[in-house]
């Protein structure tokens, strides 16, 4: 069964009415595989799954593409009535705010900013855009109150930003990094991929080979990192790289002394659009 709700009053009402404790899965819409997969990961541990829908002007900036990000609520709801089909007996909740005020109404002026996290690589780019994910989704943990919230890895250091929120305000909530979602070739699923031309898309598995062979030339061995480190610092010569780094998968830090599993981030710029990917690897 699936419900969509428009109004904050409906989904304070709903929640007020449900029994079960219940996961939760908030995104921007215009669905693809990888939101369908945190969407089936809910459904397998909740017999309740709730689901936004929410553009946020909050976490765009003033020359950002807030206005054309896709919106494309029928077949998202298609998408996941189709879902929802292979879990009999289950319920998803759609919270689909019918505009900006139902999340953040003219009384509301609280801003929430994970101080570090927020203004580091992603951060440093696109000042307040933490700020507006953790504001938003701190909102929407609020209003729902779930047992439990599936966040993509795709978007690594939003993921870190929303766990350290978590910890910091106490909330009772378990948050879950869910695997990249990859087309084919290996370019990571987005909503912003649609905004590519076909030469563009060819292109843009340069971001998956690069990363790929920076996990390579690491081969699991912290004994490497130097190597791996001249090679981003070569590659990053093409002004396209927005960044290319290595960080700390727990700490985020870019001393990679102690770590036993390394991230590596990079967001490349393909014409007017910033692709944006990570890839793991274990180090010892």
């Amino acid at each position: 069964m699936i419900n969509c709700l428009k109004k904050t009053s409906e989904i304070l009402h709903a929640r007020e009415n449900e029994i079960s404790p219940v996961g939760f899965v908030p995104t921007m819409g215009n669905l693809h595989e990888g939101h369908i997969s945190l969407l089936e990961q809910a459904l397998r541990e909740f017999k309740v799954v709730y689901f936004s829908i929410f553009v946020n002007p909050k976490q765009f900036g003033p020359s950002e593409d807030f206005h054309r990000y896709p919106r494309t609520l029928e077949n998202d709801l298609s998408l996941i009535e189709k879902s929802i089909k292979s879990f009999p007996g289950s319920k998803v909740v759609v919270f689909a705010p019918e505009n900006a005020e139902e999340i953040f109404p003219p009384s509301h002026h609280e801003v929430l900013s994970v101080c570090g996290l927020s203004t580091i690589l992603e951060g440093k780019i696109r000042p307040g855009h933490f700020d507006g994910v953790a504001t938003v989704v701190y909102r929407l943990f609020d209003l729902i109150k779930p047992s439990k919230a599936y966040f993509g890895l795709k978007d690594f250091q939003q993921y870190l930003v929303i766990k350290q929120m978590v910890k910091d305000l106490s909330l009772p909530i378990k948050i879950q990094g869910m695997p990249i979602i990859r087309e084919t070739q290996g370019l990571a699923l987005s909503s912003r991929n649609q905004y590519l031309s076909p030469d563009q898309k060819s292109l843009a598995l340069l971001l998956f080979n690069t990363l790929t062979k920076i996990k390579e030339i690491i081969g699991h061995k912290k004994m490497n990192l130097p190597k791996a480190k001249l090679f981003i610092e070569d590659i990053i010569k093409d002004p396209n790289w927005n960044y290319l780094e290595l960080r700390d998968s727990e700490t985020f830090s870019e001393d990679l002394t102690s770590s036993t599993n390394i991230t590596i981030l990079a967001v490349y710029q393909m014409g007017t659009t910033r692709l944006l990917d990570n890839m793991q690897v274990e180090v010892q």
